[in-house]
């Protein structure tokens, strides 16, 4: 016997016997998307985000700016996004994935993507160079995981040992946003705050000495909790440049 289910039947079953990941992203919202140009096509290492040269090779190359109610100031940072253009006869029907790395929007737009990433849009390579000259294009999307592994954190370079500790995050994948991150001492036993100098850069000023463990503030739609590490993050003598992992998977 055939079963047919309506929208309202459909949503309720995501919702009560699916996991809320799953059900998340479920809808795409109307936009507009244009692009710039690196001399590779791929990002930018002066992105917002502060990722540096990790921003312009991320995913491939295939990230965007975002308008600045996606960039949430900094907490959109490394969020992924399913970006599909409306016209059918140049681009195809899945679009392109692309993380967020930078800021920056026109009128209307709520991307603006890597040449690269722009070109994956269309339904075959050699139709891309037909889509360029739209400069500006009808898109749809949505939010969805990057599907990467543990959050990872960089000793950014301008850190100075142990007086000053900056760190960018990167890696989070999930569809949670990053909002606040903190650090343990094992002294005072005693969580610091991190503050936010910009995007995904957090930083502290004289730092507490020894191993450090993070717990990381995140937001998936209403709700708000924290998360921790269970090991030690950022080990003692930490340098500038260094990529620790964490035992932390963002949702």
């Amino acid at each position: 016997m055939a079963i047919f289910l309506n929208n309202f039947s459909t949503f309720m079953i995501c919702m009560i016997l699916v996991l809320p990941a799953f059900c998340y992203g479920t809808e795409y919202y109307d936009s507009k998307a244009t692009y710039y140009k690196t001399p590779d096509g791929k990002g930018t290492p002066t992105g917002a985000c502060g990722y540096g040269q990790h921003g312009k090779y991320v995913n491939d190359g295939l990230v965007t700016g975002v308008s600045w109610k996606l960039y949430k100031n900094g907490a959109g940072c490394g969020a992924c996004y399913q970006v599909r253009c409306k016209d059918k006869s140049l681009c195809s029907d899945k679009g392109v994935k692309v993380m967020v790395t930078d800021s920056g929007e026109g009128p209307g737009t709520d991307f603006i993507l890597s040449s690269d990433a722009f070109a994956k849009m269309a339904k075959h390579p050699k139709l891309a160079h037909m889509l360029f000259p739209k400069g500006v294009v009808d898109v749809d999307y949505k939010r969805v995981s990057c599907k990467y592994g543990n959050l990872k954190i960089k000793i950014n370079e301008h850190s100075n040992y142990h007086g000053y500790l900056a760190i960018f995050l990167f890696n989070n994948g999930g569809y949670a946003d990053i909002y606040a991150i903190e650090v343990y001492d094992v002294k005072t036993y005693k969580w610091i705050p991190m503050r936010r100098s910009y995007g995904a850069v957090f930083d502290l000023q004289n730092p507490p000495k020894g191993d450090l463990k993070l717990r990381i503030q995140i937001k998936e739609g209403e709700k708000t909790k924290w998360v921790s590490s269970d090991k030690t993050v950022i080990p003692d003598y930490w340098k500038p440049g260094s990529i620790y992992e964490t035992d932390i998977q963002i949702p």
